[in-house]
């Protein structure tokens, strides 16, 4: 290839398969990867993870890619590259729809071409043609029929129902992969899994105990149940746990310590805009009576904190 060709896979895609993963990124969603290689496997067919926002549908494609690094995947695909492509940001970069069109047909090729292959697309319900403007899943179909191209595509229940399951031609190309919102116990398990990724991300560490740890990751959970969630706001099991824990690691920096501390913690649960006023208000209460031992060790005062 020309050393000056330029790659628009290059631009506008991530290579997810050479990403460096400090922890596996989909946890506890071993059933969903397994639906998923199955169907990769499977002659002229793709995958299409439907599911709400929030419950990890792009870490299940990271868990693919990350088995696929350590050969822990089927011979068939040993050596293959997952490429995650952003439409969305693709459609932003410019108003010209027949510009859009061409920056894809390129895009479709160059994935085409390339052996050992596999096209990620996020919010798989964007190609679809919805008000008179570009067709992009016309311009995948071919492709797709003849299995030149393996894709793994996502995207939300509602705008499967809205949007793909009109364009029957395009729907048939996929085998539908249910991913469900993750229980409480597995949420634990998956954020406990996530501190290490957290503190090589972040430069700040955690030094509880893991029984103190997995006490404060309960909290956040249980304090996060579904009808405890502010409607259309807040995400769903593990996202909006994800972001508390996160934040929690981000107030020890800005705090410029190294260790999370049950303040941080604190701050992080009394400053999240995902549930409900009256619930925020009894669960920091709920917080200083099951974290007074801790609170009175470290003699902190959370009065003047939030």
């Amino acid at each position: 290839m020309d050393s000056d060709f330029l790659s628009l896979i290059d631009v506008y895609g991530e290579n997810l398969t050479e990403k460096e993963y400090i922890t596996n990124p989909a946890i506890a969603r071993d059933e969903e990867i397994k639906q998923c290689i199955l169907t990769l496997l499977t002659p002229e067919k793709s995958a299409l993870l439907v599911g709400k926002a929030g419950i990890g549908k792009t870490a299940i494609v990271e868990g693919i890619a990350y088995r696929i690094q350590r050969n822990e995947v089927p011979d068939a695909l040993k050596g293959w590259s997952i490429i995650k492509i952003n439409v969305a940001s693709l459609i932003g970069v410019t108003t010209n729809a027949h510009d859009t069109q061409s920056k894809l047909d390129v895009i479709i090729r160059e994935i085409a071409n390339r052996e050992k292959t596999i096209l990620f697309i996020d919010e798989t319900h964007l190609l679809v043609n919805r008000s008179g403007g570009v067709d992009f899943a016309n311009l995948l179909k071919p492709s797709l029929d003849r299995g030149i191209i393996k894709m793994i595509g996502a995207t939300t229940q509602e705008e499967y129902e809205t949007y793909i399951l009109r364009d029957r031609a395009f729907l048939r190309r996929f085998q539908k992969i249910e991913v469900l919102e993750a229980s409480q116990e597995t949420t634990v398990k998956i954020l406990m899994g996530t501190i290490p990724k957290l503190e090589h991300q972040i430069g700040v560490k955690i030094n509880y105990q893991p029984y103190q740890t997995e006490k404060f990751i309960k909290f956040i959970v249980e304090m996060t149940d579904e009808y405890k969630r502010i409607y259309e706001v807040a995400s769903r099991y593990p996202d909006i746990c994800l972001t508390i824990l996160a934040n929690a690691f981000t107030y020890a920096l800005y705090d410029n310590e190294k260790v999370v501390k049950c303040k941080h913690f604190y701050k992080a649960i009394c400053n999240t805009k995902s549930v409900y006023n009256d619930v925020l208000v009894k669960e920091i209460a709920r917080f200083k009576k099951e974290f007074a031992e801790i609170i009175n060790l470290e003699n902190v005062n959370l009065e003047d904190m939030g």
